[in-house]
């Protein structure tokens, strides 16, 4: 009797389903999560660029995490980037470049980047950027007598550079300089005509003295030797005329070994391809990381784009959630994305 009662106890009680896990809630773009990775994140960009100046984390536009497995997750980024005074050459850390102000014709980069997480370790599978300068129409609205950017092949920015590097090398007992690349240049016309220019530099295997004898022979020094320098060139042509030159060498580094030191060609002219017909201020930039278990370079944009459907789709979902009448007082919490914009927005 007494196995009777306990059978027919057994059998009411209540089956307890198991409940699955949730799934973890999306990263916010300001999560100290997703700055970790957009640090690393810029860190590959500017650590692959060769051209111009280094960029600035300005917004983290948007965040999308894909798990892989245990502590194994890939994660797309979408980056807002501002150019900063530092050259893509200088040793200085990007935490103590200075970026640029939006009234001196300021310039953003947009990137598109692949990491993985293993085990809490961040690494770039890919990125993809492009860079372009702030309208003309919106700087004048804020500063009328500010000059913009000029076109890099301009004859006056060339002349200025020109006279710049030979005011220079006339004037040095160091190693006679040759261009690499122009950075920027502006151009005033009111109220007087001022010409301003960056540009690139590297030491050649000659004295300024020497590269007077013969200065076709002069070569930039070999890798092992190499030291890069930028300056900044200032041609006052009305009411006076007057040329003042400031240059500043880093000296060697050693790049990574994926990193090509410096990829500019020199000429006999010592004008590099890249300081004429070329666009002021170039990001573009599709990598792929060697190490990575990537096959190709279209397969990681398919993701990537695959990936903002997804969180596309997302933002629909919650939007008609919250068509969901909630109670007097509620007060949503603040949208995951995008992030807060850390200088100032183009």
């Amino acid at each position: 009797m007494k196995a009777l009662v306990a059978l027919i106890l057994l059998v009411q009680l209540p089956i307890h389903k198991a409940v699955p896990a949730a799934p973890p809630a999306p990263l916010g773009c300001d999560d100290p999560e997703s700055e970790a990775a957009a640090e690393v994140a810029v860190n590959y960009i500017n650590g692959h660029t060769h051209h111009g100046y280094k960029f600035a984390l300005n917004r983290i536009e948007d965040i999308r995490v894909v798990p892989q497995g245990p502590n194994n997750d890939i994660i797309f980024l979408e980056l807002d980037l501002l150019e900063t005074k530092c050259p893509i050459l200088s040793p200085t850390p990007l935490a103590n470049c200075t970026v640029r102000s939006f009234a001196e014709h300021a310039v953003e980069g947009d990137c598109d980047v692949k990491l993985q997480k293993v085990d809490g370790t961040l690494s770039v599978l890919a990125s993809k950027c492009h860079s372009h300068a702030d309208s003309s129409e919106d700087i004048l609205k804020v500063c009328p007598d500010c000059p913009l950017l000029a076109s890099l092949n301009n004859t006056e920015v060339l002349e200025t550079v020109s006279a710049a590097l030979n005011d220079y090398n006339s004037k040095t007992t160091d190693s006679y300089l040759r261009l690499l690349e122009i950075g920027r240049a502006k151009i005033q016309y009111h109220p007087g005509h001022v010409v301003v220019t960056e540009f690139a530099v590297g030491a050649t295997n000659c004295s300024a003295e020497e590269a007077k004898a013969n200065v076709g022979a002069c070569q930039l020094l070999p890798q092992d030797q190499s030291n890069f320098g930028f300056c900044t060139a200032v041609m006052v042509k009305r009411p006076s005329q007057d040329l003042q030159v400031d240059c500043q060498l880093y000296g060697h580094q050693v790049p990574a070994p994926d990193i090509p030191l410096v990829s500019c060609q020199d000429t006999s002219a010592g004008l590099a391809p890249s300081a004429v017909g070329v666009t002021n201020h170039n990001l573009g930039l599709f990598h792929n990381n060697p190490v990575a278990s990537e096959s190709s370079s279209s397969e990681i944009l398919r993701s990537m784009l695959s990936a903002k459907s997804v969180a596309k789709r997302a933002v629909a979902e919650a939007a008609q959630h919250d068509k969901v009448p909630r109670p007097v007082g509620f007060v949503p919490p603040p949208p995951p994305c995008p992030g807060k914009i850390r200088h100032f927005d183009i």
